[in-house]
């Protein structure tokens, strides 16, 4: 077991891949360092920092899908031949859910507080029906309720509104969620969403959060668009009392990778209705997760042991 205390704040590390003294220093800003990464290049997820998710509860958002272990892979996207996380969703019966896809969860096992963290991902096909996302939840979890242990979700695609206006390949959003109780589906929170000027789902696409003391912010393709504006943007300043972001955002936090079947995201809860498995399964790739933070000559800075990092 390593415990690794890390730039800004806590970073916890027991096992998983890790970064190498040669790997790239920086990601698009100035003074951030690479201190954790996963690949996905090994024969199987590792299990130092991945918990694969069991589960048919419907995610507490009316989801059809079972998550199971055997929609999580680690495999070759046919495209490119890179090594990825593959989560391949299906419609089959199993254990009274219509159909089965797959999340995995780093909690307990790799969370930090503050910095840059991206994966580059290619999003499956959701036509009308499937919810993929990249995404945070606080360590605390759930131990501390949702949304008392805060929620910050990366991307996700799927929504209904793009559903509605027939772009669903370009509509995707960012969100924070927080508050002491959810009651009566009222909770504080703030979403904010983007139809992009092109495809999210015809290939490989960067997702960034970058997150300070003085707030959560959201970059798309910040490899290629590096000056490009933030998609989404909250401060997170402010006096550190119970439905004040403040009181949330500050602390550490785990990473999640799934992909929903229907649910209240897309408003869709029939499995017939998810024309996104009419041919049969759907699958999301992650090519990496990176995580980089900035450091200080009086701050301990430490890496976990040695790895390797895919340059481009």
């Amino acid at each position: 077991m390593k415990i690794l205390i890390l730039s800004l704040g806590l970073f916890l590390f027991i096992g998983g891949s890790n970064a190498q003294d040669k790997a790239p220093a920086t990601s698009g800003n100035v003074n951030y360092r690479l201190v954790w990464h996963d690949e996905f290049d090994n024969p199987r997820l590792d299990a130092r920092t991945w918990t694969i998710i069991k589960d048919g509860k419907g995610g507490g958002n009316k989801e059809l899908q079972y998550y199971r272990r055997q929609n999580i892979a680690i495999g070759s996207e046919p495209g490119t031949g890179e090594s990825c996380l593959v989560i391949t969703a299906r419609k089959e019966n199993y254990r009274s859910r219509p159909g089965t896809s797959g999340r995995i969860t780093s909690s307990n096992k790799m969370y930090f507080r503050y910095g840059k963290i991206e994966a580059r991902i290619k999003m499956p096909k959701t036509a009308n029906g499937l919810w993929p996302a990249f995404w945070l939840v606080g360590e605390g979890y759930p131990t501390v309720v949702w949304p008392k242990c805060g929620e910050i979700d990366i991307v996700e695609m799927g929504n209904a509104d793009g559903i509605r206006n027939n772009v669903q390949n370009r509509y995707f959003n960012g969100a924070c969620h927080w508050g002491e109780e959810f009651n009566h589906g009222k909770y504080p929170n703030y979403g904010k969403p983007t139809t992009s000027e092109y495809s999210l789902q015809d290939g490989f696409h960067l997702y960034t959060l970058v997150w300070d003391k003085e707030s959560v912010r959201m970059y798309l393709d910040q490899d290629k668009y590096p000056d490009a504006n933030p998609y989404f943007e909250m401060p997170i300043q402010g006096e550190d009392l119970p439905n004040n972001p403040a009181h949330y955002f500050h602390k550490p936090y785990h990473v999640i990778f799934n992909v929903a079947v229907g649910g209240n995201f897309p408003h869709i809860y029939n499995i017939e209705e998810v024309t996104a498995l009419k041919d049969g399964e759907a699958t999301m790739y992650v090519d990496y997760v990176r995580l980089y933070q900035q450091g200080t000559p009086e701050e301990s800075i430490s890496k976990p042991g040695k790895g390797h990092c895919k340059t481009r």
